[in-house]
């Protein structure tokens, strides 16, 4: 049944029943926006439905290591387990691999009681807030990745040195170019359209084997859902294709990997909240909720750029933002508005492709609330070039994000004091790993020379 989503049980037990379905991916995302879970037999999935797994998934650094600092899970509590409890309207085909449906989870502890931290819950909690002004999110993410002539497995042997990108020159909005690749970006379309997940576009980029697909504007829980099914399975047939692709935000000196986030509100009507009574104008609404994000956007930097990598990708002339401003269809601003009539909306630049979509946007929402609930007044929009102007700046480095993020009072009051701790000290594990490590780049500036 192609295109279906959500599957029911009784279609996924019918099609368990012939032969369709042998697996069933159970997946929650962790704090780095990746699916973890296990693959589980359809019997078991439709008699017990959720299954346990350990709660070190919310207590690890990247590369799955347990590290101390966790209050929700550590060595002393003896590393029990969470609840993956199944969201069933997420329950789809995932046809890039044969004879599976996926279903994602959110993460509870004993009693049904959600995980705080649990990047899904997180989301949920500012739509929550959200809905209780009579408010819906809708959202996009427009994300970016450079494609590989080499398979996952030589590119570590190769240290990740020397890889051939699938384009060997500049190709945005190229159709010649992006011809060359396009068995393996149409197998990635057709895939997610099969799984119920609508396709606008393909397009190439600026950097050398960069390509984005984009998705149907939806409501936001929905577009993080299918951000990281999406993510997940575009690796999944670049790999069975002999290629590796890569989401991380700055692979090398040219243009970084980003992931614009495209967000606008309707009210209980189902209206456009952003749009005046004029049919053409931004509402009042629309420029608190403008205010909150601009206000914010330090403290909340962590969110939309969370790795030691990401700052890298912040880089003047680069078309990712250094500035902290606002304008009118202006890609050189960290927060650009555009579009016109009910398509109204604003676009977050600061995120990059290694961000965790359900964390940005409930730091985009929680701001946004903020602004709208402490009427906040918005700087004068900014035209012109806002990389050489006199502005806020982004933070430089994880270091600073991590400083503000953790000190401030507006993210204690909007997430919890637990989870800012939690977060604080995923940044915290992060620099400390990269602080112990040598670089090719000490080597070879000190290995003779100094």
């Amino acid at each position: 049944m192609p295109g279906s989503q959500p599957l029911s049980l009784p279609t996924l037990r019918a099609m368990t029943e012939r032969g369709e379905i042998d697996t069933i991916i159970l997946a929650a995302p962790d704090m780095q926006g990746r699916l973890q879970g296990k693959r589980v037999m359809p019997k078991f999935f439709l008699s017990h439905t959720a299954a346990e797994g350990c709660a070190y998934l919310l207590a690890t650094d990247v590369e799955c290591r347990p590290v101390p600092g966790y209050a929700l899970a550590n060595w002393e509590q003896g590393y029990g387990d969470f609840v993956f409890a199944p969201d069933l309207s997420t329950l789809r085909l995932a046809p890039w691999q044969k004879g599976a449906a996926i279903v994602l989870c959110d993460l509870e502890l004993a009693g049904h009681r959600p995980v705080a931290m649990a990047p899904r819950t997180m989301l949920r909690r500012q739509l929550e807030r959200l809905a209780a002004h009579g408010l819906t999110a809708f959202a996009a993410t427009e994300l970016e990745f450079i494609l590989f002539r080499n398979s996952y497995e030589e590119a570590w042997e190769k240290a990740y040195r020397g890889l051939t990108p699938a384009n060997q020159y500049n190709n945005d909005y190229s159709i010649l170019g992006t011809a060359r690749v396009e068995p393996v970006i149409r197998k990635i379309r057709n895939a997610m359209e099969e799984a119920g997940i609508q396709v606008e576009n393909s397009k190439g980029e600026c950097n050398l084997g960069q390509h984005e697909i984009t998705f149907a504007y939806r409501e936001a829980l929905v577009t993080a859902d299918q951000h990281v099914i999406y993510k997940e399975a575009a690796k999944e047939i670049a790999a069975e294709a002999g290629h590796a692709l890569t989401f991380m935000a700055k692979f090398n000196e040219r243009e970084g990997n980003s992931c614009h986030i495209h967000l606008s509100l309707r009210d209980a009507a189902g209206e456009p909240a952003f749009l005046a009574a004029d049919g053409h104008s931004p509402s009042e609404l629309f420029l608190k909720f403008l205010a909150g994000l601009l206000a914010h956007a330090p403290a909340l930097t962590l969110f939309y750029a969370p790795n030691i990598n990401s700052y890298k990708r912040f880089a003047a002339g680069s078309f990712a933002p250094t500035a902290l401003a606002w304008g009118m269809d202006n890609r050189t601003c960290a927060f650009r508005v555009l579009g016109h009539g009910q398509a109204l909306r604003v676009e977050n630049r600061l995120p990059g492709g290694d961000v965790n979509p359900y964390l940005a946007l409930a730091a985009m929402i929680a701001a946004g609330l903020d602004g709208i609930e402490r009427d906040l007044p918005l700087a004068a929009v900014f035209t012109g070039n806002a990389y050489e102007a006199e502005l806020p700046r982004v933070p430089k480095t994880l270091h600073e994000a991590q400083r503000l993020f953790a000190t401030s009072d507006f993210t204690q009051a909007a997430f919890g004091a637990d989870v800012v701790a939690h977060y604080a000290n995923m940044a915290q594990v992060e620099q400390d790993v990269f602080n112990a490590a040598v670089t090719d780049w000490e080597r070879f500036r000190s290995f003779e020379r100094m």
